[in-house]
């Protein structure tokens, strides 16, 4: 499944936010936006956030935007939503 995340690097904290209604998910990380450590950041809250392992979940598009892609495997919207709202 492919979905869409807005990413905000160097946050105040780590965390997650989503809104089904608005079909809006929001990173926010700690990490600079260089080397790619903003992006690992995030894939790194999201896989904890959503029980996934490393290889099923990962950036297909938009790495260097703050509007990325995602691809996940073993996850279906509707679990994804519900993980991800359940704890916003």
């Amino acid at each position: 499944m492919r979905f869409q995340v807005h990413v905000t690097p160097r946050g105040r904290a780590n965390e997650v936010t989503a809104s089904r209604a608005e079909q809006i998910i929001r990173v926010r990380v700690t990490a600079a936006p260089e080397g790619g450590e903003a992006n690992e950041a995030a894939l790194r809250l999201l896989r904890r956030r959503l029980g996934l392992g490393a290889a099923a979940l990962r950036i297909v598009g938009g790495a260097s935007s703050r509007r990325k892609w995602l691809e996940a495997d073993g996850i279906s919207e509707e679990d994804l939503w519900r993980k991800l709202e359940a704890q916003s």
